[in-house]
């Protein structure tokens, strides 16, 4: 069982009264909360920060994502905290809310996981049918975006499919391409998607309050629920969510998505859409892992342009 987590109130960076680079990460953490620290201990890393527990005076326990000390900060952190809010901010919302934050230091509530279960998976259907609906001024969001480590265009965009095709395509395409983990062949399978996506898209939807990073191993399951950890948030299109979700593997991914259905019905054509939104995801991680996603998002990109 992993125990770790998010969730709170974020205080953003006034709350911090030190250098985030000095002290020991007791220090730090209870300097940007305001609150004694007993102690804090590293759990390991992931991309570009650490990943530590504490625990506060009065036993509460807590998550803690860090820079490297001298490391110049990215936003990376800042762009999660923000993104977990906005999500926040929707009634009966499964993401987490943060604790605190500046450039270096992301803190969140510990999660004590638990097994899945099929009333947990109908209880998040609804919550992100709910959280979708609670809708976006429009396509993209008004902070800098990130995936993992890698910078999101979150320009804000009142067309879908361009927003799509320029803002989450094309640049991981290049990205790829520099990097040799595609090659100029495999490219052009990728680019009859771009450049078509205006008729893949299906009938055009309202800008969604979406997750934007949903896979498996952002949700964390707990006794009667679940929540979201992670998020590369933005306005985007709500069947995005649901097609990451069923990218690596979701538990009792069914019940999860007719309880949606049951609070907001996907439009016609949905299951011909999957392909189309995992093409991002599959760029993202050819970009962060090489070629051992090369195959799979050919595949999703043929399997796309086909559906079309």
């Amino acid at each position: 069982m992993r125990s770790f987590g998010p969730g709170g109130t974020g205080d953003g960076p006034e709350r911090s009264r030190r250098d985030p680079l000095t002290g020991t990460l007791a220090e730090r953490v209870s300097a940007l909360l305001g609150r004694e620290v007993r102690r804090a201990a590293r759990a390991g890393s992931s991309h570009d920060w650490t990943l530590s527990y504490a625990e506060l005076a009065d036993g509460t326990r807590l998550f803690v994502k860090s820079l490297a000390r001298g490391a110049e900060p990215t936003g990376v952190l800042v762009a999660e905290a923000r993104g977990l809010e906005w999500l926040g901010r929707c009634f009966g919302s499964p993401a987490i809310a943060p604790l605190g934050w500046d450039s270096h230091l992301l803190v969140l509530p510990w999660i004590e996981q638990r097994e899945p279960t099929p009333a947990a998976a109908d209880r998040l259907g609804r919550q992100l049918a709910g959280t979708h609906l609670t809708g976006a001024d429009g396509f993209g969001a008004d902070w800098t975006g990130y995936i993992g480590p890698l910078p999101l265009d979150n320009t804000p965009s009142r067309d879908w499919p361009r927003f799509y095709a320029e803002q989450r395509l094309r640049p991981y395409l290049r990205q790829a391409l520099d990097q040799g983990a595609l090659t100029p062949a495999d490219a052009r399978a990728v680019e009859k998607v771009v450049d078509s996506v205006e008729e893949l898209a299906g009938e055009p939807e309202p800008p969604a309050r979406v997750h934007g990073d949903l896979w498996n191993g952002n949700v964390l399951w707990r006794e009667r629920d679940a929540v979201l950890i992670d998020p590369a948030a933005h306005g985007g299109h709500r069947e995005a969510d649901l097609a990451m979700l069923a990218l690596f593997g979701l538990p009792y991914l069914d019940r999860v998505r007719d309880a949606y259905n049951e609070v907001a019905p996907l439009s016609s054509g949905w299951r011909g859409r999957v392909a189309l939104h995992q093409l991002h995801p599959l760029l993202v991680h050819v970009c962060l892992f090489g070629a051992a996603y090369r195959t799979t998002a050919l595949e999703a990109a043929r399997t796309a342009y086909r559906a079309g």
